[in-house]
């Protein structure tokens, strides 16, 4: 009997240390799987930031085949028209004999072509002879200004760079992303000749000229009836900040701030602001209480499709109800208005009927929580006109930011920040309203005093 309860002990003490070598491995397993999925997480939110590298993936096996479709779809041919005049005109005579035989060749007629190009660059001086006067009654040095002036600077400084060089430079810069160093190289190329430092000084100069366009542009942004709002990472001189952008269909204003905050996105667009807010889920946008929302579906649609990728086959009915739902909004936005808004009823009640289920999955859980707190964002494109179901107009107004960050970074500045918001939101705004920003900028660096600065459309 003792042996056998002795054999007894020495099998329930191998099975608890097999159970604890068990546990052990359960355990690392557990702390492994972990931190895969936190990786894999970081290589997912990696690769949304605008400033990832752009890649579309591998090669598909099959692929489209290049250039212009076949049948209807082929569309209608471009052709460049030929300019009403030319400024010279060269005669391309035949050759002595055939180029194939040697043969004789008779002349049967002639045809145009024509050739635009870029002429030779020739930069334009221009004196001004500046009359200085005196005032008899008080005495004050009195000088005269044409309209073509930037500056009453004489002397050591009478020798500047006129506006339309700096308005190009600004342009290239802010609007193109090239940096100072090289909008230098180009003007030298033009016959303009001016170190990366000057076109620098002349842009701040340039934003300070912009305060009361700017001030007038974030009005008129916070009297639109709908505006989308976006923000990305920036950096101003080697620490984070924020990039904030406000568009609407005819304003885009931005602003550099240094958090991604409540109290940074009131810059643009104020607290008390009473129209349509259309952004992502970030929750910082959820302060806005005056306003009406809606959320960016594309968003959550893309989420929807990264858990029935990710998910147990067991898991994937949640992501995929909530994708169904969405996608029938989507769908619905052609129809009559009170059906839209019918149809816009049903679906907050489907929202809430997923919601009340069981979920046991934690990222189903997480995905079906959000969207009850985003529920009255989610279909107001259905029940306002007017309202975009996406905020690819944010996204579409600040990625010419994230190129200019990776060519240069960002701002070395808080004046050189405040500088980028004013210039970008003019070079954007113009652009939406058909101004030729370039003459806007020139224009503006004539005015002779702030009073007279011309206001942007």
């Amino acid at each position: 009997m003792n042996d056998r309860f002795a054999a007894l002990e020495a099998q329930v003490a191998g099975l608890l240390a097999a159970m604890a070598e068990r546990d052990v491995l359960l355990a690392e397993r557990d702390a492994r799987i972990a931190e895969l999925e936190n990786l894999l997480d970081e290589s997912r939110r990696g690769g949304k930031r605008q400033a990832a590298p752009f890649s579309k993936g591998d090669p598909t096996n099959e692929p489209k085949q290049p250039g212009r479709k076949t049948g209807k779809a082929h569309g209608r041919h471009g052709h460049r028209p030929n300019p009403p005049d030319a400024h010279r005109t060269l005669d391309a005579d035949l050759p002595a004999a055939c180029p194939c035989c040697g043969g004789e060749i008779e002349a049967t007629g002639e045809a145009d072509q024509f050739q635009t190009d870029l002429g030779t660059p020739a930069p334009v001086v221009t004196r001004f002879r500046v009359r200085i006067g005196k005032c008899r009654g008080c005495g004050r040095r009195v000088q005269g200004r044409h309209p073509e002036q930037t500056s009453d600077a004489l002397g050591a400084a009478g020798a500047q760079i006129g506006p339309t060089a700096k308005a190009w430079a600004a342009w290239l810069h802010y609007g193109l992303g090239l940096s100072f160093v090289k909008c230098s190289k180009l003007l030298a190329r033009l016959g303009v000749k001016v170190t990366a430092g000057a076109l620098s000084t002349a842009a701040q100069a340039t934003g300070t000229a912009l305060v009361p366009v700017h001030t007038d542009l974030v009005r008129q942004a916070n009297q639109s009836p709908a505006v989308t709002m976006d923000e990305t990472g920036w950096r101003v001189g080697g620490r984070t900040a924020w990039l904030w952008v406000a568009t609407s269909t005819d304003v885009t204003v931005y602003h550099v701030g240094g958090a991604r905050s409540f109290e940074t996105a009131k810059h643009l667009i104020g607290a008390d602001y009473t129209g349509v807010l259309i952004r992502d889920g970030w929750s910082v946008y959820r302060s806005y209480t005056n306003a009406t929302h809606q959320t960016c579906t594309a968003h959550i649609l893309r989420r929807c499709h990264e858990l029935v990728t990710d998910l147990p086959g067991w898991a994937r009915g949640t992501p995929r109800q909530a994708a169904d739902i969405l996608h029938i909004g989507l769908d619905s936005r052609d129809e009559p208005a009170e059906r839209r808004i019918e149809i816009a009823t049903d679906l907050r009640e489907r929202v809430e009927l997923l919601s009340e289920q069981a979920h046991p999955h934690d990222e189903n859980r997480k995905l079906v929580k959000h969207c009850r707190v985003e529920l009255d964002a989610l279909f107001t494109y259905l029940t306002v006109d007017g309202v975009d179901a996406t905020n690819w107009r944010g996204e579409t107004a600040i990625r010419p930011a994230v190129v200019n960050r990776k060519a240069y970074g960002g701002n070395r500045t808080q004046r050189g920040a405040a500088t980028q918001g004013r210039i970008m939101s003019v070079l954007v705004t113009a652009n939406q309203r058909g101004i030729d920003a370039i003459d806007y900028l020139v224009r503006l660096a004539r005015a002779p005093t702030t009073a007279t600065v011309p206001l942007l459309g």
